[in-house]
């Protein structure tokens, strides 16, 4: 079984057949991404990485994964963007909710780092990890990455303070790039485990690379599986697959549908706290991919029911220049009864007995009914169960769906200039050696 794509909802506001009208574009973005000759082709590497990922490399990451569970109380990842996001969602979507709460000795406390440049967090972390025993996941291809590199100069002298230095070496390990980089001379000066980040996997297609699949496997979790569920969406999504049982295809199709439509916002909705996290990697997936050009939808996320008590509102009666789509997973992994209560005070003894997903799920059908009504389209994504397989399923879903969805809207989905902008002011108003001319340059723009 596979999730499922619905997308019925969403095309009752298109014109008839637009969809099926879009099947010679997509299909040619499709074939493009296969011939490796769409703009940023020097980045296709994750479009049969999980076809290609060996028995033994995962053997090999989760020897290493056991190497700092056995070692750890906590395990610091420090990396930004793609380099956490994907396997923080992995990590919180398949967690307890209360992993902090519960005495879990089963597994080290995962924690992230390196995304900001937050005093407060970085003083409050280093504060956490004064009486742990912790290890750190460095991942970051150049090393100089302004948030990670600061982040790690932290974490590796506390790690040798506390642990000493040759033990702090059992316990730090590097993804970075193959030869070349800060992080790879440094990983080889102290003698860390290493992994590589292939050279044509950008960051934010990396989760199946050791980027996402060694904390993901640090913190308990079947990375076997999360591959399997990668690899059989992979055959699902196929280029040989027809058009319309291709959901990748379909989804690519329907959203580009609707933006030529007028439709400029997707926001991604669940009805599951855990899956908050897939939610912001979905959002860098998207951004990073498709805002170039002065094109491209704008990626939004709400958790409901939560978010119906606040973006509610807006979505139900707000400008009309929105989609939704809906992560629905079909069957929880606990049971939990609602309760009757003799003075019935709250009225809602109507539903002592029912599974609180019931509740839940009827929350879900009917606000579905309420803003198609209300003139938003939906999309309906179904997994099944969440487990590491589903997850998988959906990384390579969106991934691919995302490369197809870029190559119609006529982008280069696989670079990120405008990320640069940022970096580049930073740099010259930290007078860093190299920036002289723009350091001049934007003094004299601030006066």
């Amino acid at each position: 079984m596979n999730i499922t794509l619905d997308i019925t909802k969403a095309k009752q506001f298109l014109a008839d057949g637009a969809v099926e009208a879009l099947e010679p574009q997509v299909k040619a973005a499709q074939q493009a991404l296969e011939d490796g000759t769409c703009p940023g082709n020097d980045f296709l590497g994750w479009l049969h990485l999980p076809s290609s990922i060996t028995p033994e490399f995962i053997k090999e990451i989760q020897d290493c994964a056991n190497v700092l569970r056995e070692n750890c109380e906590a395990i610091v990842v420090a990396g930004i963007g793609g380099s956490y996001l994907g396997a923080k969602a992995v990590i919180e979507a398949l967690s307890n909710s209360f992993a902090w709460l519960v005495a879990d000795k089963s597994n080290p406390t995962i924690l992230f780092a390196g995304n900001n440049i937050g005093e407060d967090y970085l003083s409050e972390l280093t504060d956490y990890l004064k009486d742990k025993k912790f290890g750190v996941i460095n991942i970051s291809k150049s090393g100089t990455t302004t948030e990670t590199a600061l982040t790690f100069r932290l974490l590796k002298k506390q790690c040798e303070d506390q642990r000493g230095k040759e033990e702090a070496k059992k316990v730090i390990v590097a993804v970075t790039d193959a030869v070349k980089g800060a992080a790879r001379t440094c990983a080889d000066k102290e003698g860390y485990k290493t992994f590589v980040i292939p050279d044509n996997v950008g960051g934010r297609f990396s989760v199946l690379t050791p980027v996402g699949l060694l904390p993901i496997a640090c913190a308990g979790m079947d990375i076997a599986q999360l591959v399997a569920g990668a690899q059989d969406m992979e055959k699902a999504c196929g280029k040989d697959v027809p058009y319309a049982e291709n959901p990748a295809a379909q989804y690519a199709a329907v959203r580009n549908a609707l933006y030529q439509s007028g439709k400029k916002i997707e926001i991604m909705v669940n009805y599951q706290p855990k899956l908050h996290f897939v939610s912001e990697w979905w959002k860098q997936l998207y951004g990073e991919s498709e805002g170039k050009d002065h094109k491209g939808i704008f990626p939004a996320s709400c958790d409901f029911t939560t978010d119906l008590h606040s973006m509610g509102q807006w979505i139900q009666d707000g400008e009309r220049s929105i989609f939704e789509t809906v992560i629905s997973v079909e069957q929880p992994n606990k049971k939990l009864l609602f309760p009757a209560d003799e003075e019935n005070l709250d009225g809602l003894n109507f539903l002592a007995g029912k599974r609180v997903d019931e509740v839940n799920k009827m929350a879900e059908l009917g606000t579905q009914l309420a803003h198609v009504d209300g003139g938003v389209p939906n999309i309906r994504l179904a997994m099944p169960v969440l487990n590491e397989y589903y997850i998988g399923q959906m990384i390579y879903f969106f991934e691919i769906a995302c490369g197809i969805s870029g190559n119609v809207l006529g982008v280069n989905p696989f670079n990120q200039p405008g990320v640069e902008a940022y970096k580049k002011n930073m740099f010259a108003l930290l007078e860093k050696p190299g920036y002289e001319k723009e350091t001049e340059e934007i003094k004299k723009r601030l006066g």
